[in-house]
């Protein structure tokens, strides 16, 4: 699955040009405050690079034959004063920064986030759930890294390197290029350094995110991996992944490894070669001094350029995977000229629909129907026949590919989606509950509705029986998936959930399936005052269930072969009889 959504979106190449463009959107609104942090940084170095003649004055004072305590104590708190003022300087430009970055942080995974949200059901079948987490959370963080931390330091260590060589070259010329041939030698290393390290960070991201992938499905699936003894293949399988990731990091360590050395043996060979220079000239003491603390603050920035080179590598791999699934477009959008729906009447029509999940691969084949407002209407068939495809379509998770589907005359794709979704209440087989109480599973963090609005929809829907018997109530927790609770119950609290929110039409998908005899005869309860809501669509298997539904609609290989109440299916000795008297002599 991983590979798949790799070949979907993650092997896309975006132009540099193009993408530090895009980039650079997301930092256009911080300019004001990086400007102003830029700002700070020139005076930072100035500071910086200044604080070494202090040392030197003062070394040449101590040498001196007349030596001033006055003068030596004034250079000692300058130097003092300097390096304070110097260090507040770096506190407020690290805060700007960081407020910038969080701002930046925010903006970007708001933004990936509502674009996640508006993919349709089709996308996220292909999208494996741990990607797209490290898209929403890792990715983004190394974008705002980059202009935040990353490019600030490279910019920062670029203009120290400068300052300080220009300053060595103020100082005494003759030393100052003395050192040429050394600082072209790191450049050319640089650049080979930044080519290879470019190549092992983007093996890097995939591999951390095919790990990331692997670790979500397996933790959700645990209970199946325990229940038929995988754990040892999947740990093997595991292994593959977590290997293919720890060969990667090697790499890294040993380019580091070998490029951070070699540098310290070229600064180190670089000391032994200016100071060889400095005794030949008989420069001052005060100069030498100078020049030893100058030398640090120039091989220091360009070592850590090598690191900021790495942080680029890694964001921009990460920008690109980033870009890459914010360019996917959603494939159910809404029209410019689509339409608000306030109310519905609860009329479907289907004209000759067709599907297909792949193409060519029809799963409906010019289906048409018509269900009249307030009708039940169930639809029946073998597994694969079409039955959920129907619902799904209705509420547009999927775009069909010929025909129309109509609500009370209008084409469903001339109505915007939330209005459209607004209007439908779904209950899914499986249900899913979100970690909190019930209350905020029922109100799905709606404060408008009333403690008593949510007490009177429970008992409407019968799962008060259950909740009034727990000790904290509407309170009670609600741990990850709901698995405190039976199906039953997790299915009562999907309903009430629903009919708190008032629909005009109601699906339920297999909402009876698997529930124990009791919590069954509460479900059907709850059904039947259900049915004075609004039109009601049922997928069922139990054939028990939709007997008193207004219109029953067979379904087999994406075709409609029968179409009646249950008597008339009867009657009519069809497929639908068949499926009864099984199902009549199961029992």
């Amino acid at each position: 699955m991983a590979e798949d959504f790799d070949k979907l979106i993650g092997d896309k190449k975006i132009p540099h040009k193009i993408m530090w463009k895009r980039m650079f959107t997301y930092v256009k609104p911080e300019m004001g405050w990086l400007i102003l942090a830029f700002l700070l940084i020139l005076v930072n170095i100035a500071i910086d690079i200044s604080l070494p003649l202090f040392l030197s004055k003062l070394t040449d004072n101590l040498q001196s034959a007349n030596i001033s305590l006055k003068v030596i104590l004034m250079i000692a708190i300058g130097y003092c004063l300097l390096g304070v003022i110097g260090q507040v300087f770096v506190y407020l430009e690290s805060m700007i920064l960081q407020r910038a970055g969080q701002k930046i942080v925010y903006n970007l995974r708001m933004e990936v986030f509502e674009h996640i949200e508006n993919m349709s059901q089709d996308q996220f079948n292909q999208m494996p759930v741990g990607s797209l987490v490290t898209r929403a959370v890792s990715y983004t963080s190394s974008l705002s890294e980059l202009f935040t931390t990353i490019l600030v330091n490279l910019i920062k260590n670029i203009l120290m390197i400068i300052g300080t060589y220009g300053i060595m070259f103020f100082i005494s010329w003759k030393l100052s290029l003395s050192m040429l041939p050394f600082v072209a030698i790191v450049a050319v290393v640089s650049f080979f350094f930044r080519r290879i390290i470019h190549k092992i960070f983007t093996e890097e991201r995939k591999n951390i995110s095919d790990l990331n992938t692997f670790l979500n499905e397996n933790l959700s699936g645990m209970k199946i991996i325990q229940i038929f003894n995988q754990e040892t293949r999947k740990e093997k399988e595991f292994d593959k992944k977590n290997e293919k990731l720890r060969k990667t990091r090697y790499k890294v360590l040993v380019a580091f490894g070998i490029y951070r050395p070699l540098i310290s043996f070229i600064y180190f060979l670089a000391i032994a070669v200016t100071f060889s220079f400095a005794f030949k000239s008989l420069v001052s003491a005060g100069v030498i001094v100078a020049f030893y603390v100058y030398l640090s603050r120039f091989f220091n920035p360009i070592q850590n350029i090598a690191d900021q080179l790495n942080g680029i590598q890694k964001a921009v791999t990460a920008s690109e995977r980033l870009f890459n699934l914010l360019d996917v477009p959603p494939k159910v959008l809404d029209k410019d000229d689509a339409i608000e729906i306030n109310e519905i009447k609860g009329k479907i029509e289907f004209k000759d629909v067709w599907f297909s999940y792949k193409p060519d691969e029809w799963i409906l084949k010019g289906v048409s129907f018509t269900i009249e407002p307030k009708q039940t209407c169930a639809f029946v068939g073998a597994t694969g026949a079409g039955k959920t495809t129907i619902l799904s379509l209705i509420v547009r998770n999927y775009e069909i590919q010929k025909g129309q589907i109509l609500i009370d005359g209008v084409d469903i794709r001339n109505i915007k989606i939330k209005s459209l979704r607004k209007a439908i209440g779904q209950m899914l087989q499986d249900v899913f509950l979100f970690s909190g109480t019930i209350k905020d599973n029922i109100t799905l963090h709606d404060d408008s509705y009333s403690l008593q609005e949510i007490k009177e929809t429970c008992e409407y829907v019968n799962a008060d029986k259950f909740i009034d018997k727990l000790d904290k109530k509407y309170d009670d927790v609600v741990i990850e998936r709901g698995e405190n609770f039976s199906q039953g119950q997790r299915q009562l609290l999907s309903f009430a959930r629903t009919v708190l929110h008032k629909p005009q039409l109601l699906i339920l998908d297999e909402a009876t399936a698997n529930i124990d005899t009791e919590t069954e005869s509460l479900i059907q309860e709850s059904l039947e005052k259900m049915k004075n809501i609004g039109t009601m669509l049922i997928v069922a298997h139990r054939l028990s269930t939709i007997q008193k539904a207004d219109q029953i609609i067979v379904l087999q290989h994406g075709e409609v072969i029968e179409r009646g109440n249950h008597q008339q299916l009867l009657k009519n000795h069809g497929y639908y009889y068949k499926l009864y008297k099984l199902q009549f002599e199961e029992r």
